[in-house]
């Protein structure tokens, strides 16, 4: 089950389907505190700090987040040696990156706004996936490898989540 709170304080839950409503009001109740704190944060929040981006947006910045991560998996991939199918730029609402068991990587092109270490981490953690498709212990140790300091950059990037829809 996912949770997502909006800039413009909308909720969603999304949840598989046939999933009984009594788990679906006790994963919101669980919830209570952080939809609070983000309904909050919203509300204090400065809207011209929280950037809105539009089909246009993604139009003119595709082929730039597409060259951005095309050099980095380069990079990594001295390393690494993964192979993949194939990688692609989509204009996605809530997640930065996505690897998928037939090894095809997917970033968001709102890649490009980032500080270059959370770009470099968002890639080198799907590029983790295709060799650990989970989050074990194995798939972190790998990341870490990489990035020795990920869980810092994890935690900045969460700052960065939160405005940019």
């Amino acid at each position: 089950m996912r949770l997502a709170v909006y800039c413009d304080g909308g909720v969603v839950v999304t949840t598989p389907l046939g999933v009984n409503q009594n788990i679906i009001d006790k994963f919101v109740a669980d919830k209570k505190q952080w939809l609070s704190d983000k309904i909050n944060f919203f509300k204090s929040a400065d809207s011209k700090s929280i950037r809105t981006f539009s089909q246009e947006d993604y139009s003119n910045n595709k082929d730039e987040a597409l060259k951005l991560v095309i050099d980095r998996i380069r990079t990594f991939n001295r390393k690494f040696k993964f192979s993949y199918n194939s990688m692609s730029i989509k204009n996605q609402k809530t997640r930065w990156g996505s690897c998928s068991k037939n090894k095809n990587l997917k970033f968001n092109y709102k890649i490009i706004f980032l500080p270059k270490k959370q770009q470099d981490y968002i890639i080198a953690h799907e590029l983790c996936h295709l060799k650990e498709f989970n989050h074990s212990r194995k798939f972190w140790s790998l990341v870490e490898k990489v990035m020795p300091d990920y869980l810092e950059i994890k935690k900045e990037l969460r700052n960065h989540e939160l405005s940019y829809k």
